[in-house]
């Protein structure tokens, strides 16, 4: 074996392939709740780039900022695409890993190879409506997220004005959930029926394999409906910009959107509320300076909610850290773990109000993250709602006894108890409850009495006549 040293360890030069190392298992009981230490100690072990097993399932992470960027942004060097795994190829990933359902759908944050570039153009012409405030659209979705949130708040409202409330449960996970739903166009009360599905599709339960079913047949519907009836939605801009979708593709594209968007934004409110409220007071005082975007990327350079992204793979025998990875290994970027790489903490101000931009929490080089304005925005808007809403917010528990979940992709809090006080409820804003008349082409948005109908509310009803 050929060897030498470098800094972070030794980096072997010989023919050992990876499947034939004895790897560590990454998603054990330390990385629940402790995953920091996890990284730590690959890093300490491995350096830069370690070699893991995911539940059964060789690849590579990549801890080290430096070569987490040399990965991210080199698509043709690292490119995506479950083709190129070869393992895979070879037969060698098992039927039954868990992960491979989630990998299988072939939608834009997986797709690799000629079809991606026409994809991704589509998906940046259907939002940058919503994502460009000189744009109708986005003015009525920012409005449509305060309604929303005003909503929620004024249900957890209905179990008192001061009590305890999950403010996950009621309010960071449905929010984006619900301008999903505003996304999409969904007519009366299907749109809250299928978020519930999607809730639990996250969840991974015993009932979400049904769900799945369930979601993935109302949302090929409602491509058959824009199909034949555009509106101004996000699946209708799509199927224009990019004409050769057929209906199941565009299923799989809005499938992508309502569980990446809905499970990351909703991690990044509930992380941003328990930084202001268990930060130190510049943090309040950041906040209500109007900083809310601040505080944010602070947020996910600490606690990003999307720690691992998807895979790519080596398009040849590539040096990377300290090993030779393989052409078709899988290779995937933590961005967590880069972000505590001291290549990038330790040039970091931790006192400052003002954040870093370098940080990976949505990605880097041409496949960033597309919505990642519209998430940033109605994180933003959620958050400062709460604040401003409330006027005393602390929580019911110690930060450090707060329970977390952690999957190969997301981590995020299980729930978030919270002691509340409302403040004077607020004038009335532009409801989507109430809406004003339809103007051409603009998405219907449930009224009162459906809202009451919908699984999605009589469960966030159910919580509060439940004391929770």
């Amino acid at each position: 074996m050929e060897s030498h040293w470098s800094e972070g360890g030794s980096v072997h030069l010989d023919g050992t392939r990876l499947e034939t190392m004895t790897l560590e298992p990454l998603l054990t009981r330390d990385y629940e709740t402790r995953p920091s230490l996890v990284y730590e100690r690959l890093r300490q072990r491995h350096g830069p780039v370690a070699p893991v097993d995911l539940l059964g399932v060789p690849a590579w992470l990549v801890l080290g900022y430096r070569e987490a960027l040399q990965v991210l942004q080199d698509d043709d060097g690292w490119p995506k695409g479950l083709e190129n795994w070869r393992a895979r190829s070879e037969g060698r990933v098992p039927a039954d890993w868990p992960l491979g359902p989630s990998l299988e759908v072939n939608h834009i944050l997986i797709q690799g190879g000629p079809g991606y570039r026409p994809l991704r153009t589509a998906w940046d012409a259907a939002l940058k409506p919503f994502q460009d405030p000189r744009h109708p659209q986005a003015r009525r979705l920012k409005n449509a997220v305060t309604a929303y949130a005003d909503d929620l708040i004024t249900l957890m409202g209905q179990g008192g004005v001061t009590g305890v409330a999950d403010l996950s449960a009621q309010f960071s996970r449905p929010l984006p959930l619900m301008v999903a739903s505003h996304l999409l166009g969904f007519p009366g009360s299907q749109g809250d029926d299928a978020l519930m599905d999607m809730w639990r599709v996250l969840d991974a339960g015993p009932d979400a394999e049904a769900a799945l079913d369930r979601l993935l047949a109302t949302l090929a519907e409602l491509a058959s409906v824009k199909l034949e009836t555009p509106g101004d939605d996000f699946p209708s801009y799509l199927l224009a910009a990019h004409r050769n979708l057929s209906l199941d593709e565009l299923a799989r594209e809005l499938f992508m959107l309502l569980g990446m968007t809905s499970d990351h934004v909703g991690i990044l409110i509930s992380n941003t509320v328990v930084e202001v409220i268990s930060g130190e007071s510049g943090v309040r005082a950041s906040l209500s300076a109007g900083m809310v975007r601040e505080t944010m990327n602070r947020v996910v350079m600490r606690k990003p909610p999307l720690v691992n992204f998807v895979p790519r793979f080596a398009a040849k025998d590539t040096l990377l850290g300290n090993y030779t990875i393989r052409e078709g290994d899988p290779v995937w970027v933590s961005s967590a773990a880069a972000h505590a790489d001291p290549l990038f903490a330790d040039h970091v101000a931790s006192g400052t109000t003002i954040s870093t931009r370098a940080h990976l929490s949505w990605g880097a080089g041409r496949r960033q993250c597309p919505a990642r304005e519209l998430a940033s925005t109605v994180a933003a808007v959620g958050v400062g709602r709460l604040f401003e809403r409330f006027s005393q917010l602390d929580l019911a528990l110690p930060a450090d006894q707060l329970p977390w979940r952690s999957s190969p992709f997301m981590r995020g809090l299980r729930s978030l108890p919270v002691r509340y006080e409302l403040g004077p409820a607020p004038g009335p804003p532009p409801s989507p409850a109430h809406p004003a008349p339809e103007s051409a082409g603009e998405p219907v948005t449930p009224d009162a009495s459906a809202r009451q109908r919908s699984s999605l509310w009589r469960y966030l009803t159910d919580l509060i006549r439940g004391g929770r």
